[in-house]
C-alpha cells in the first residue's frame, strides 16, 4: 500500500506589502528561468534561489518546496490562459463562431510562444496535478467554455454540450502541444489555426449553433 503524502503546493503565507511582493515576482521570475533552462528534473529551491539573489530561507518563506513554486508557476500560466480565451468567448460583438476562430488562433500561437515552458511544467505536473489546489485552478479555466456552449447549441443536451467540449478543449491541448513541439512559423501557425478552426466551426455548424 502506497502511503506517500503529496508535498504542500499552497503558499506558506500571501504576502501583503509592496516588498513582500517584490520578493514574490523576483522569485517567480527566477524559477521561470530555471525552469527553461534547466528542466523539470534539475530544478531546486537551491537554483531558483541563486538565481533570484536570494537566500532559501527568504524562498521558504512562502513557498515550502519545490512542488509549491511548480504549482504558482503553472497556476499563473492556467489563469493567463483562462483570462484570455473567457475574453475572446465573452466579446458578444463578434458571432459565435468567429469567437472560436479567435480562440483557435489564440491558443496556438500562445502554445508556440512558451512551448520551452509549457514542455517543462508538463515535466513537472506529477509533483502536483493530484493536489485540489490544481483540479480548482483547471476547473476554473472550464468555466468560460461551458457558458459559451450553451449560447452557441442553446438546444442541445447538457450531454452533447459536455461531448462537444470535451472534444475541443482535448484537441486543442494534445494538438497545440504536439505543433507546439518543434519551431514554427507565424504563417504555419496560421494556417494551422485556420485548418483546426475550420473542422470545430463545421462540427459545430452539423449540430445546428444557435
Amino acid at each position: 500500500m502506497n502511503d506517500r503524502r503529496k508535498p504542500a503546493i499552497s503558499l506558506r503565507k500571501q504576502p501583503k506589502q509592496a516588498r513582500s511582493n517584490e520578493l514574490m515576482a523576483v522569485i517567480l521570475e527566477a524559477a521561470a528561468q530555471v525552469l527553461a533552462k534547466e528542466g523539470a528534473q534539475r530544478f531546486t529551491t537551491a537554483r531558483v534561489a541563486e538565481k533570484a539573489g536570494v537566500s532559501v530561507g527568504s524562498l521558504y518563506q512562502y513557498f515550502p518546496n519545490k512542488a509549491a513554486i511548480l504549482f504558482r508557476l503553472q497556476s499563473d500560466e492556467w489563469r493567463q490562459t483562462s483570462e484570455l480565451l473567457s475574453d475572446i468567448l465573452e466579446d458578444v460583438e463578434k458571432p459565435p463562431l468567429e469567437r472560436l476562430r479567435v480562440l483557435v488562433h489564440a491558443f496556438v500561437r500562445s502554445e508556440c510562444d512558451e512551448a520551452q515552458m509549457r514542455v517543462a511544467l508538463d515535466d513537472a505536473a506529477p509533483l502536483y496535478r493530484d493536489a485540489p489546489e490544481a483540479q480548482e485552478a483547471k476547473s476554473s479555466a472550464d468555466r468560460a467554455f461551458v457558458a459559451f456552449l450553451e449560447e452557441v447549441l442553446p438546444e442541445a443536451s447538457e450531454a452533447t454540450r459536455e461531448l462537444v467540449g470535451d472534444l475541443i478543449t482535448t484537441t486543442l491541448a494534445s494538438v497545440g502541444k504536439s505543433f507546439s513541439e518543434s519551431p514554427r512559423t507565424a504563417a504555419e501557425i496560421a494556417a494551422y489555426s485556420d485548418a483546426m478552426a475550420d473542422m470545430f466551426c463545421a462540427y459545430l455548424d452539423s449540430l445546428g449553433t444557435g
